[in-house]
């Protein structure tokens, strides 16, 4: 009795060692539970670009905002700075134009030619002072060198007094801006001595 019983024991004994798993092994998941698992890795880069796409597409439309506010700011700055310039400009000459109005009824009703030439320097006088306060200076032509950067010869002229090339009047006169030129001086130039055939 006792072998039958150990045989029993011993038939048993594989089948229910087969059922255990060996220790460090894991066991295979299910197909639904792996496709589970590579649906969700999938999904996860996608929804990743779509969160970075809408942060990317909010700091667009907040950089477009602040862009066309500055524009707006520079415009409104430029305007501004256009018409300080323009004040800065014009109000040394309102005192000229005073001037001149005043030489203007002057002249209506008084026939003093010393008064009204007088009046007329004055005027010249606050005119200069307007420009020069504007950084504005006459370029003093007579008597210079004929310099093509600075004059514009309308005419040639021979003279015993001025040297060759050298400027003998001006016609009109010429203005810097700091070193930059404004506006030429119209002069006549010298052609030197005139030859004893002419004279």
């Amino acid at each position: 009795m006792k072998k039958k019983s150990e045989k029993t024991e011993k038939m048993t004994e594989p089948e229910e060692q087969k059922n255990v798993s060996e220790p460090g092994t894991t066991a295979e998941p299910a197909p639904e539970s792996a496709a589970a698992e590579q649906t969700g890795s999938a999904a996860d880069p996608l929804a990743e670009l779509r969160r970075e796409n809408a942060e990317l597409k909010d700091k667009f439309l907040y950089l477009s905002a602040d862009y066309q506010n500055y524009r707006k700011r520079v415009s409104k700055d430029l305007t501004e700075a256009r018409l300080t310039g323009t004040v800065h400009a014009v109000d040394p000459f309102l005192k000229v134009n005073d001037f001149l109005l005043m030489a203007r009824q002057a002249a209506d009703r008084s026939d003093n030619l010393e008064a009204l030439r007088q009046g007329v320097q004055m005027i010249i006088k606050e005119y200069d002072k307007a420009l020069e306060e504007l950084g504005v200076t006459r370029l003093v032509a007579v008597g210079a060198k004929f310099d093509p950067e600075l004059h514009e010869a309308v005419a040639q002229e021979p003279s015993d007094t001025v040297p060759e090339g050298h400027i003998i009047k001006e016609w009109s006169g010429g203005y810097k801006l700091g070193e930059r030129l404004l506006r030429p001086a119209r002069v006549v130039v010298s052609t030197g001595p005139a030859p004893e055939d002419a004279q």
